[in-house]
């Protein structure tokens, strides 16, 4: 039987996000017959990406990833290369789930799919637990065990060809910024800013040297990375891979940054907050950056393109799961808000590049 777990965060499918059960079941169970059997299906309502889907079986739990439904972001949305990436990695690092099966026949649920194993423990959300209790020294150590992941990742040797493959290295930033450039200004909406200032700003202060050849998560926060109940401080795990790639770490470090909220963050940034940052003894978002360049050894003295960069991002992401609920093809209530959202992003970056 299975062992009791912590609260998951997942829940009933919701409405126009089912995935037909019994399918899984005869796809999974030509693979393994264990897995014949159709499972209980729950959806994790954590992420805004990838649909992520809990499968319960008597004696296990999987999860399975699938693209949103409606039409998508061009190159966004890769679950197979996500499910690839995983095996390329594990043995490097980890702290990654086992897949367990990569389906790229969408007549399986209409879409390609893979399943992996469930990385038991705890995912901090908005606040921090009523159990376990996180007191400051124990939040102040879970800091140090984010950045020193974060550090152990990007120390992974991305020459390997099975890793080397997921990226192109060199030229890494300006292929960022132009690609969220471009995916921003195709989501853009009415009632959102332009971020045409900020762009500006962006590639005026872009790092003179583009080399990066790190592997790095791209989207590495607290939601995604999984802790031991029994020693919260310690990570046992990291999710959702599918924006990882080959290219300059510091990259990484704006974006978990952006996800960043402190206690003294003006209203408005507060109010975007979706991870307890701001509890008593987290680290601020200076003392996070410190931390990473003393245990790293890399310079952050362009850290501000980094933050703001992260920032318009965050804004472009989010714009594009505003376009898919506007067009009607994201169920998810929640991200009716997300233009509002961007709206805050776009003062937030607005604010820190005005100190120039």
């Amino acid at each position: 039987m299975k062992q009791s777990r912590p609260a998951d965060g997942a829940g009933p499918v919701r409405a126009g996000e089912e995935v037909d059960a019994a399918s899984i079941a005869r796809y999974l169970g030509e693979l393994d017959s264990a897995l014949a059997v159709q499972p209980i299906l729950r959806q994790f309502d954590g992420g805004a990406s990838n649909l992520t889907y809990l499968l319960e079986y008597p004696d296990r739990d999987l999860v399975l990833r699938r693209p949103p439904f409606g039409r998508l972001a061009r190159s966004a949305h890769d679950v197979v290369r996500e499910a690839r990436m995983l095996e390329a990695l594990a043995p490097a690092f980890p702290r990654v789930p086992r897949v367990v099966a990569i389906c790229e026949d969408t007549s399986v649920i209409g879409a390609e799919f893979f399943v992996m194993e469930k990385i038991g423990g705890l995912i901090l959300r908005r606040d921090l637990p009523e159990s376990p209790t996180i007191d400051p020294a124990t939040a102040h150590s879970l800091c140090i065990a984010f950045v020193d992941t974060l550090t152990s990742l990007h120390a992974v040797d991305t020459s390997e060809p099975a890793l080397a493959a997921f990226g192109r290295g060199d030229g890494y930033v300006s292929r960022q910024l132009e690609g969220w450039t471009e995916r921003y200004r195709r989501a853009k909406t009415p009632g959102v800013g332009d971020f045409e200032d900020v762009i500006r700003w962006l590639e005026a202060h872009r790092p003179a040297s583009d080399s990066g050849r790190c592997l790095v998560h791209n989207d590495f926060r607290f939601d995604n990375v999984v802790l031991d109940p029994d020693s919260p401080a310690r990570i046992v795990g990291v999710l959702d891979w599918e924006m990882a790639t080959v290219g300059d770490p510091l990259m990484d470090l704006g974006n978990s940054l952006a996800y960043w909220i402190e206690a003294s963050d003006e209203p408005a940034f507060r109010g975007l907050r979706r991870q307890p940052t701001n509890a008593p003894g987290m680290m601020t978002r200076s003392e996070l950056a410190r931390a990473y360049s003393l245990l790293s050894g890399r310079s952050i003295e362009n850290l501000a393109f980094y933050e703001v960069f992260g920032l318009f991002r965050l804004a472009a992401i989010a714009q594009q799961i505003y376009r898919r609920y506007v067009e009607g093809n994201a169920a998810n209530t929640q991200f009716a808000n997300f233009g509002a959202i961007v709206r805050v992003l776009e003062e937030r970056c607005r604010a820190l590049t005005g100190r120039d």
